[in-house]
């Protein structure tokens, strides 16, 4: 039977703060995963972790698939944001870190995690879908030692549209709602279908109070991708050996990409709806 919510989230914090202090991670033994079953609408205990390069999307479908299934949506990327506008003890050298498109270490992504997970715990929380972690192999093995991760999403896209979509992002400075000022049009090559993306615009309210976050200059951005092939690419790999791995090329914008994330993932949007009503 698959491992719940890291063994329980105090569990956890000891577990991923000791593997942190080992001077290497242990070999992970390589277990096989069949294909991704059906999903039982009314089973919310999923552990399941999104992958891609910044921009790609992951925050937006996985946050979909949070309110679809009722489990939450843990992103690392939002936790080092709250603790950056927190003025707490971390927050000057996640600034000098994130400014600088460079990852941030194991053990400061540890903390904040472990954090969020007793949160949780005290709130009840039962699975979760994380959302940039783990992000290098390093990462992976710590995750594998305390839980079972029963499916990864790899989500896909070109990098000059990944360039064009990060550039394009904006923030409500008001409500803190992101929107998407890029209108995205490109062709096709090497036998590979053209991308459309329609912007996601503000509404009227929100037009003038729209900010670019920092770390969205091109300089940054192209940084931020080369740093992920680089440290993150290897994390597939892990998954991919252990035949976990769901690979998913985005089609389009929301519109397009929504039912067939779905449909790969083997979910019905109506029965699960239909099923927490019930």
């Amino acid at each position: 039977m698959t491992t719940r919510l890291f063994r329980s989230s105090t569990y956890a914090v000891s577990s991923l703060q000791r593997s942190l202090s080992t001077a290497a991670a242990a070999t992970t033994e390589l277990k096989p995963h069949s294909s991704h079953p059906r999903i039982d609408p009314k089973g919310k205990n999923i552990q399941w972790v999104f992958l891609g390069c910044p921009g790609v999307g992951k925050g937006t479908y996985a946050s979909r698939l949070s309110a679809l299934l009722g489990v939450p949506h843990i992103a690392t990327g939002d936790l080092v944001r709250e603790e950056l506008s927190s003025s707490g003890p971390l927050s000057k050298q996640l600034e000098e870190i994130v400014n600088q498109g460079k990852l941030v270490s194991d053990e400061i992504i540890i903390d904040l995690l472990s954090k969020r997970l007793e949160k949780g715990e005290s709130k009840g929380e039962s699975g979760f879908i994380l959302d940039g972690f783990p992000r290098t192999v390093r990462q992976a093995e710590i995750l594998t030692d305390v839980t079972d991760i029963d499916l990864v999403v790899n989500l896909k896209l070109p990098e000059n549209v990944l360039l064009e979509k990060c550039l394009g992002r904006r923030i409500c400075s008001q409500c803190g709602k992101n929107f998407n000022v890029a209108a995205i049009n490109v062709k096709g090559e090497n036998g590979n279908p053209d991308i459309s993306m329609a912007p996601l615009l503000p509404p009227p309210h929100c037009v003038s109070k729209l900010i670019t976050r920092s770390d969205d200059t091109e300089a940054i951005v192209q940084e931020r991708l080369r740093v992920y092939n680089e440290k993150s690419q290897p994390v597939e790999d892990f998954y991919r050996t252990q035949k976990k791995m769901l690979e998913f090329v985005l089609p389009g914008g929301i519109p397009e990409t929504w039912p067939k994330l779905l449909e790969a993932l083997n979910l019905d949007e109506n029965e699960v709806k239909q099923s927490a009503t019930a």
